[in-house]
């Protein structure tokens, strides 16, 4: 199937690019959400006719996920969670737990611009993260997991308050 792309897509192509997609692609994910057009004389013309609109809401958008990303450029951000003596997690930090703590920083995230390339974050320590902000810009955010010291259970006896089974010696 022939369309116009109406936007930068990655691996496809980018605006104004005329390309031959699958069906199905076109159908359920380039028409619906406004990203491309059918190829008909039609949709050329008038995509000729708005070019210049859509390239500079394009440049924006660009602009826009750039500044956002000079501000997260080099940051690193510090999460705080229960975690067992050999330093596992009791749950996981996923998307939405950084998207929440990038709201620090005073930037709105979206779950889904964060990628977490080995899946959630299971154990305490310092893991690379990074940020799909716009098709052309990513940012690596360092996110460093420490253990909840004020829940931690003591291996031996299996009390919740380790610090209260110490002082009793």
């Amino acid at each position: 199937m022939e369309v116009i792309l109406l936007e930068k897509i990655e691996n496809v192509g980018g605006i104004g690019d005329q390309v031959k997609v699958k069906p199905g692609f076109a159908r359920n994910y380039l028409l619906p959400q406004g990203k491309a057009t059918l190829a008909t004389p039609e949709n050329v013309a008038k995509f000729e006719a708005r070019r210049a609109e859509l390239e500079a809401k394009a440049q924006a958008e660009l602009d826009e996920a750039q500044a956002r990303a000079a501000k997260l450029e080099g940051q690193s951000l510090k999460l705080t969670a229960t975690a067992g003596p050999e330093g596992k997690l009791f749950g996981s930090i996923g998307p939405i737990d950084i998207a929440a703590a990038c709201e620090s920083f005073g930037i709105a995230i979206e779950r889904s611009e964060v990628r977490l390339p080995d899946g959630p974050l299971r154990v305490v320590g310092e893991h690379a993260v990074e940020l799909h902000l716009h098709t052309d810009v990513n940012v690596a955010l360092t996110v460093i997991v420490n253990a909840d010291e004020t829940t931690a259970v003591d291996p031996v006896t299996g009390d919740d308050d380790v610090e209260s089974a110490d002082t009793e010696d």
